[in-house]
């Protein structure tokens, strides 16, 4: 869904958007660093956009081979162009496509999943989960639904209401409803769940504020 986004101007429009911005990445970040116990460890963004996750993960640990999947091409010549540095190899495709191929010791993912149906999250999950190393890691800072119909209106009314606080006018905060009605979010305790029952160890949220948080899971290291 990233093609329903301008790409010159999806950064500094997510900075505004996102009200917990810096503590949603900064909690992505500091799992990955924590994760990661080899130097250029292989990790593969997942709707990679601008590169704005993996340039905070790299900022963090140096060196990796990177390869980004994303499927906005306008998203991605963005993304090789702020990460020149690491020659990513980039996958042009959606997430309901094949994995690249290869083994990975993370698989990185912000607000690009809650696009897909509940279906095909859960086939990702376990595509990821055969994809990385033993001992790796998944990481998705994501848009969570609420677990009611009371709860996703708080969600719904402190996001935007934080939004307009750090300056998104009118005009944004509509384009963002707009987009917002082609989400398929799930909850973020279903999420947790098939993580674990994929076979994910160590499954849990690390960060969580209304309608965004951060989950990961790791793959047995035996």
């Amino acid at each position: 869904m990233s093609k329903i986004w301008n790409a010159a101007e999806y950064d500094i429009s997510r900075r505004r958007l996102i009200p917990c911005y810096d503590l949603l990445y900064s909690t992505a970040v500091e799992l990955a660093a924590r994760s990661i116990k080899v130097s250029s460890p292989a990790i593969l963004d997942l709707g990679a956009g601008t590169g704005l996750l993996s340039e905070l993960v790299l900022q963090k640990i140096g060196s990796a081979s990177l390869h980004l999947l994303d499927e906005s091409p306008e998203m991605l010549a963005k993304a090789q162009q702020r990460l020149a540095q690491y020659s990513p190899k980039v996958h042009i495709q959606q997430l309901t496509g094949s994995l690249p191929s290869g083994k990975f010791h993370a698989v990185i993912s912000s607000l690009a999943v809650h696009h897909l149906t509940n279906e095909d999250k859960l086939d990702l999950f376990k595509r990821i989960h055969q994809s990385l190393l033993p001992g790796g890691v998944f990481i998705n800072a994501e848009q969570i639904l609420g677990e009611n119909e009371w709860q996703q209106q708080l969600y719904e009314d402190m996001h935007l209401n934080g939004a307009r606080a750090l300056g998104s006018d009118e005009d944004e905060i509509r384009a963002a409803q707009e987009r917002m009605q082609h989400d398929k979010c799930a909850t973020l305790s279903d999420q947790i769940t098939w993580l674990k029952e994929i076979g994910f160890e160590n499954a849990a949220s690390f960060f969580h504020s209304f309608r965004f948080a951060v989950y990961a899971g790791w793959k047995s290291a035996g």
